[in-house]
Formats: structure tokens, C-alpha cells, sequence
């Protein structure tokens, strides 16, 4: 899956990801007002908005993106109706075409890892298998080791899937822990070398493991020191657009091929219609509110032409 990613990549010319991370307050009225009138101020009324405005966004964007990243949170909120919202997601992306990195988070050991890893492993009953969840990558929580690790390697050994490890994240109190000096080097640096450890036996054709990390844009410096300290990892970089990250401040992200890294945006994109200049309207705007999604995801592409 990381040569997909890679070749997606470098097929658009565009290192970006759109996250997939819709709120209700993020949904366009006409939209609201079809579906509460459907099924009434419900949790299915707010899955088939998320369904259909995600559904809107990619049919604008899909040509110009090589992945989309949906949040699961935004989703679990809704119970049962969210996470078929959050399925359907996944499954009209994929038939896009789109990569899809399902950010999930997870962290457990023994059989409860094993579970979780059917977000990319599937599951088999009685002989029959089934891909439920429709991603080709997840994200995961490293703080139990290798323990919590070893059941989704073991999926990435055997199927081309991918999973993206937390190593240095962009919020503001992620140094709390993650600069925590140990052994003369902060706590990011000894995860960043268990994970590239942990994919040395999965690296593809352009010289990248299926194992990646997950390396803030709030953190150019430290982007820096990682790209140099693990030359073989892939890097998911939130922090872009609303966190304050731009194109300027990842150079040292990529490798000297202009690869290396993919750059997520999520309200930056999904939510664009709500500051786009050719929307007059944005109270009464209908499903051309998604025309605004493909112009940032257009000026994402151009600003980041400065990082690679």
C-alpha cells in the first residue's frame, strides 16, 4: 500500500490528504434542512448528512488528491447510524480510487490488538472473509510497545495495508510527554526508532516501509531531525491550515525526491465553502458549496510547491 500511496502521489503532484472530519455545524442549511425533514433531528439524519456532504467533497476533489484520512470520532459520536456513515465513507472513496487512512488511533495489547487490527485485516467467519471497515491504512497509539504493535505487523507482513504511528503530534500539550528526556534524547526520538525498527522487514519499491509515522507541521524542526533520523518512514503530517502549518515550514519534511510525507487538511478543506470568496452566500448555498473544497485543495497543491 505504500507504493500505491507513493504512486498517487506522485500520479496528482499533490502530497495532500483531506480529512474527512465533518461536524454538524460544518454541514451547508439545505443539506440540514433534507435530511431533518427525512428522519426527523436524529442521529440518522446527521450520518446521511455526513454521508452525502463527504460524498459531495470527494466527487470535487478525487481527481486532484491521492487519499482522503476520515476521523472515526466524528462519526462514533452517532452510535451505530455514525459508523455506517464512516463505512460508506470509506467505500466511496475507495471507489474513487482514493487511498484511504482510517484514523482510528488504537492502542492495546494481546487479543484486543488483534481485534482492532481488523480495521485492515478484516475478519473471517467460518471461511468467509469480510473488509469491513474499507481502509487501506490506520493510524495507532505506540505507548504499549511493541505488544500493541506486533498484531497489526503481522497484517502488514501478508496484505498491503499500512499503519501510520503517533510519533511527535501537533497539539499544543503533545511535549508533556513527548519531549520527556530519556537516555540523553527526548521521547519522540526512541519511539521514532522503534518505529522505523518496527517496518524494517515491510520496505516497498521507493524505499519506504508500510510502517509510517505521524509528525506534526506545528513542528518543523523536529520534521527535520525525523526525516534525517528515519530515512526509510513515511510521514502523515496533521497541523496544516488551521493548526497553523504551511507549505513553507515542511521542506524538511520531504526527501530530496519531493516525497516522503503526506500533508493533511481537514476544516481547512472540508469547510472552505464557509470563507470562499466566490461563495456570496453562505447561509443559503447549495451543493456547489463543494466547488470551494477542490479551490483549497488547489491552493494547498500551490503552496506546497515551497516545500518540495
Amino acid at each position: 500500500m505504500i507504493d500505491l500511496l507513493i504512486k498517487k502521489i506522485k500520479e496528482t503532484g499533490n502530497p495532500t490528504v483531506v480529512g474527512l472530519d465533518p461536524t454538524l455545524v460544518m454541514i451547508p442549511n439545505y443539506l440540514k434542512k433534507e435530511m431533518f425533514e427525512k428522519y426527523g433531528k436524529t442521529p440518522k439524519a446527521v450520518a446521511e448528512m455526513f454521508v452525502e456532504f463527504n460524498r459531495l467533497i470527494i466527487d470535487a476533489t478525487w481527481d486532484l488528491i491521492p487519499a482522503v484520512k476520515p476521523q472515526i470520532a466524528m462519526y462514533e459520536k452517532f452510535g451505530l447510524d455514525g459508523l455506517d456513515a464512516y463505512i460508506r465513507t470509506c467505500e466511496y472513496a475507495r471507489s474513487k480510487g482514493l487511498v484511504v487512512i482510517g484514523d482510528i488511533k488504537r492502542g492495546d495489547i494481546g487479543s484486543t490488538a488483534e481485534a482492532y487490527a481488523g480495521h485492515i485485516d478484516g475478519c473471517d467467519i467460518e471461511g468467509e472473509h469480510f473488509d469491513l471497515w474499507k481502509e487501506d491504512y490506520i493510524t495507532i497509539n505506540p505507548y504499549l510497545g511493541v505488544d500493541g504493535i506486533e498484531p497489526f505487523l503481522k497484517v502488514l507482513r501478508k496484505d498491503e495495508k499500512g499503519i501510520f504511528v503517533l510519533v511527535r503530534t501537533s497539539n499544543p500539550s503533545s511535549g508533556e510527554l513527548q519531549d520527556k528526556m530519556m537516555e540523553d534524547t527526548y521521547m519522540y526520538n526512541q519511539v521514532a526508532d522503534l518505529v522505523s525498527k518496527w517496518g524494517e522487514d515491510t520496505i516497498g519499491e521507493y524505499g519506504y516501509s508500510k510502517v509510517g509515522a505521524v509528525v506534526g507541521a506545528t513542528h518543523p524542526i523536529q520534521g527535520v531531525e525525523l526525516r534525517k533520523r528515519m530515512p526509510h518512514t513515511f510521514f502523515l503530517v496533521p497541523g496544516y491550515g488551521a493548526q497553523g502549518g504551511k507549505g513553507a515550514d515542511l521542506k524538511g519534511f520531504f526527501d530530496e525526491n519531493g516525497l516522503g510525507c503526506i500533508i493533511n487538511s481537514s476544516r481547512g478543506i472540508i469547510a472552505a465553502y464557509k470563507k470562499d470568496a466566490l461563495i456570496e452566500d453562505v447561509e443559503n448555498v447549495g451543493p456547489e458549496f463543494a466547488e470551494a473544497s477542490r479551490r483549497a485543495v488547489i491552493a494547498m497543491k500551490e503552496d506546497l510547491q515551497n516545500a518540495f
